[in-house]
């Protein structure tokens, strides 16, 4: 049999998970029918809406990982011909171009250098000179650590006659997402990195005036399994059956969210800022920098330049099996140039921060 060790989880997801949500997936399995998993469905839709800071009636959490959020909402939402404005900074604003083009959609790409973030004037004169029925953004690009200013977009983007699409896969939980307030229309998101929660769902809400856009498709959408005209009857009222719930991993992310509300969202955003700020200090005092934009560092994913004569791979490795730490390496062009630390969720701790700099510290030294 395999022993799993018990690590602390500091890279880019999963984060650490709580033992009240390893002991929810425990609880013994019912029907994706029972009354009671259904009344765990709504609280789970009533919650996310909290978390996500919106009224949207269309909010659920699709069966999949992150990925699935991002082809849920492209699928559902992209027609062949589809004109689409997709900003790049990083792996996973390509990712969602990638995405996008196999849906049928006629990317434009505004590209900004890794680790940078985007005017928000620059992206608004590319939505009036392109003219796209959707403009796409990477809220927190894990790859690089970039926070990027979204506030301006939503209203811009409506005044274009375009959806406001966003991924917030890494930020949700851990930093402001105001999905009503910054007028976005659909967001996704993941239940590995700030919810702390096992990877497997990815919450994701779509506004009024997406859901009239998938209304009124001319087409089908091209996947059946994540075709939200059928699953929103499942969560919705009818409770039409379309497929067998995760139903043990739904009961890990109910009690993620009551955790996440427990402690107050104003609360859990504070503690990844102040852990972060404590993190980047005792960072710097090793003379590690950050490769994100200053100014614009993500609280719960710190991409880091790998000092000079400091190896990538062996370093993680001992971090790994002399401090049972994981911290993550970077992607793309930092492939071997950074490291991707995460404090997500209830990684974020003082201890965890201390931990990881005495560890650093000592593998630096040797």
């Amino acid at each position: 049999m395999i022993q799993i060790p018990q690590r602390t989880l500091m890279g880019p997801g999963p984060s650490d998970v709580p033992a009240r949500i390893l002991e929810a997936l425990a609880r013994p399995t019912i029907g994706h029918l029972d009354p009671v998993f259904l009344q765990i469905m709504d609280e789970i839709r009533a919650n996310l809406k909290t978390v996500f800071r919106t009224a949207n009636e269309m909010t659920l959490a699709v069966s999949g990982t992150g990925s699935a959020g991002m082809e849920t909402v492209c699928a559902n939402l992209i027609e062949p011909g589809d004109k689409v404005l997709i900003c790049i900074n990083g792996v996973f604003g390509m990712r969602m171009a990638d995405v996008a083009e196999r849906c049928g959609a006629v990317v434009e790409k505004l590209e900004a250098p890794w680790g940078t973030v985007f005017n928000q004037k620059d992206i608004i004169a590319a939505l009036d000179r392109t003219k796209p029925k959707i403009l796409a953004i990477v809220h927190a690009e894990t790859s690089t650590g970039a926070h990027q200013s979204i506030d301006q977009l939503g209203a811009a983007a409506h005044a274009a006659g375009a959806l406001f699409l966003v991924d917030c896969v890494t930020s949700l939980g851990g930093a402001p997402v105001e999905i009503d307030q910054w007028n976005v229309d659909a967001a996704y998101s993941g239940t590995q990195k700030c919810l702390s929660c096992p990877p497997g769902l990815s919450p994701v809400t779509l506004s009024a005036r997406a859901v009239e856009r998938i209304l009124a498709r001319k087409t089908k959408v091209q996947s059946w399994y994540l075709d939200l005209t059928m699953v929103r009857q499942y969560w919705g009222q009818e409770r039409f059956y379309h497929h067998t719930a995760p139903i043990n991993m739904l009961y890990a992310l109910h009690e993620a969210l009551a955790i996440v509300l427990e402690e107050g969202l104003e609360n859990r955003w504070d503690r990844h800022r102040k852990n972060h700020e404590l993190l980047r200090t005792g960072l710097h005092s090793l003379g590690i920098e950050y490769v994100s934009q200053e100014g614009f560092h993500l609280p719960m994913l710190n991409a880091v330049r790998i000092p000079d004569g400091c190896q990538d791979a062996p370093t993680r490795k001992r971090l790994l099996e002399e401090y049972d730490i994981e911290i993550g390496g970077g992607l793309g062009i930092f492939k071997g140039q950074a490291w991707r630390i995460g404090l997500m969720g209830h990684a974020s701790t003082r201890r965890n921060v201390a931990l990881l700099l005495a560890a650093l510290r000592d593998i630096l030294k040797r």
